[in-house]
């Protein structure tokens, strides 16, 4: 019998306060299956915050978060990924962080080697195996982390600015992988800076200012007529505080 999809993703009135000051505020949006979702806004507005309630990091001050299977919590967190800016790698080798999950899910060692030496290959690193993770590039990086979060084939997969720190051939290997994700039926979540990137990728966008969600509709809508006067300030390229 197939398993139940965790997916769509609901959240409703979603609040977060930190030192009596309100960071984000009443958001409610849902995330269905397969759907690339891009999260712009103006730098402090709520964007990593989001994807990070949304994957259990933060607990909510209001709101709730509800998924679509009614799962023990191990059992959600295995069916997503998540992958930083500046992502965190183990003091292994690239092929025992991606190992890494498998063990943890108690895949057979046999079966875990073989699944990670699959996904190394298909993000183009099959031959730093047996590199320390810690000396990698950053670009290098950034794909062993998508290669830890593809081997565990995730429903969800939230990734925060992940191209912001590098060059133009890494953005591109970034890009790459996100396709390769959103073709395997996994749905993306990423936060981004670049409006070029969010115009390449996204499905779906879902635009933040002050801690306020201000419009989620679809990428075309957005960008050709976008709602609000902040995402129209914010797409012409003006300050918004």
């Amino acid at each position: 019998m197939t398993a139940a999809s965790i997916l769509p993703l609901s959240l409703s009135g979603l609040s977060y306060s930190a030192a009596g000051q309100s960071l984000l505020e009443d958001v409610t949006a849902e995330f269905h299956a397969a759907r690339r979702i891009l999260v712009l806004g103006p730098n402090g507005a709520g964007k990593s915050l989001l994807l990070r309630l949304c994957h259990g990091l933060l607990a909510p001050s209001h709101g709730t978060i509800r998924w679509n299977a009614d799962l023990p919590r191990r059992e959600l967190r295995r069916r997503q990924a998540m992958v930083f800016q500046r992502p965190v790698m183990l003091r292994r080798t690239a092929l025992a962080n991606v190992e890494y999950p498998l063990a943890l899910a108690g895949i057979g060692r046999a079966e875990r080697r073989h699944c990670a030496t699959e996904a190394l290959a298909h993000f183009g690193l099959a031959s730093l195996a047996q590199r320390p993770a810690r000396v990698l590039s950053g670009g290098e990086q950034q794909r062993l982390a998508l290669a830890r979060a593809w081997v565990m084939r995730p429903e969800i997969i939230y990734l925060d600015e992940p191209t912001s720190a590098l060059d133009p051939a890494a953005t591109y290997a970034v890009e790459q992988a996100v396709q390769d994700f959103h073709a395997a039926g996994t749905t993306v979540v990423m936060s981004t800076h670049d409006l070029s990137q969010a115009r390449r990728l996204a499905d779906e966008v879902l635009f933040l200012c002050r801690g306020r969600l201000l419009e989620h509709v679809p990428a075309s809508a957005f960008f050709e007529a976008p709602a609000s006067a902040e995402a129209r300030a914010f797409l012409a390229g003006e300050l918004v505080w």
